[in-house]
Parts: structure tokens; C-alpha cells; sequence
């Protein structure tokens, strides 16, 4: 269990490293820019929504992390799902979620930097 819990919990630390391993990677193997972003977006956010939660969680001594960016998730789907259902009729599901996806790197990329600096500096003033 061990094998597979450490490299997950050292990637969630620094969401940066399987953003760069994924590009590298698919760029090397596809030569296309656009896509490898693409795809290391998707793959990054996975690791980016966990480690928000536990920044969450520690800088707010609080549980409630993962409930909370889950719930925004929620919502934004929600939202972006009913403007989909009042402009077009019907919902594309995959568009849906391929939308509510990124927005939640462009989230988490944020809420990481943020609560990463609160913590950084409640940690070095002892707060």
C-alpha cells in the first residue's frame, strides 16, 4: 500500500512535478503542445483538488477541505449545466465536464498558491 500512498502524497505536495512529467512526456511522444497542455492540466488537477483540501484543511485546522472544493464543483457544474440547458435545449454532459474540469485547475491552481502562503508565513510567524 505504501508503493502506491508516498509517490501519491509527494505528487500532491507539488502538483507542479506531474504537471511537468505529463508534458514533457506526451510532448515527447506527440510533439503536440497544445494537447500535452492539455492533458497535464487534467491529470494536475486531480492532484491539485487533494492538495488544496489538505492546505484547507491545515491552515483552517478544519476537515471540511475536500467537502468544500467538491460543493463549488457541484455548483459551478450546476450552474454551467442549466445556462447549457437554457441555450442549446439539452446538456452536453462531456463539454460539461470537460468545462467544470479546467476551471477547477484554474481554481485549485490559485487556492494552492494562496493557502500555500498563508501557511508559509502563519508557520514562520508561529500564529
Amino acid at each position: 500500500m505504501g508503493l502506491v500512498v508516498t509517490p501519491f502524497i509527494v505528487l500532491s505536495i507539488m502538483p507542479v512535478i506531474p504537471f511537468l512529467l505529463v508534458y514533457f512526456i506526451h510532448y515527447h511522444l506527440k510533439r503536440d503542445k497544445k494537447v500535452a497542455i492539455k492533458l497535464a492540466m487534467d491529470v494536475t488537477t486531480f492532484f491539485l483538488i487533494f492538495s488544496v483540501s489538505a492546505l484547507f484543511n491545515n491552515v483552517f485546522n478544519s476537515g471540511f477541505g475536500i467537502y468544500l472544493i467538491v460543493l463549488i464543483l457541484l455548483i459551478i457544474g450546476g450552474l454551467i449545466g442549466g445556462a447549457q440547458n437554457r441555450l442549446k435545449g439539452k446538456v452536453n454532459v462531456r463539454k460539461l465536464l470537460r468545462v467544470v474540469w479546467r476551471l477547477a485547475f484554474a481554481g485549485t491552481g490559485v487556492a494552492y498558491v494562496v493557502l500555500f502562503l498563508i501557511g508559509f508565513i502563519a508557520a514562520i510567524l508561529h500564529i
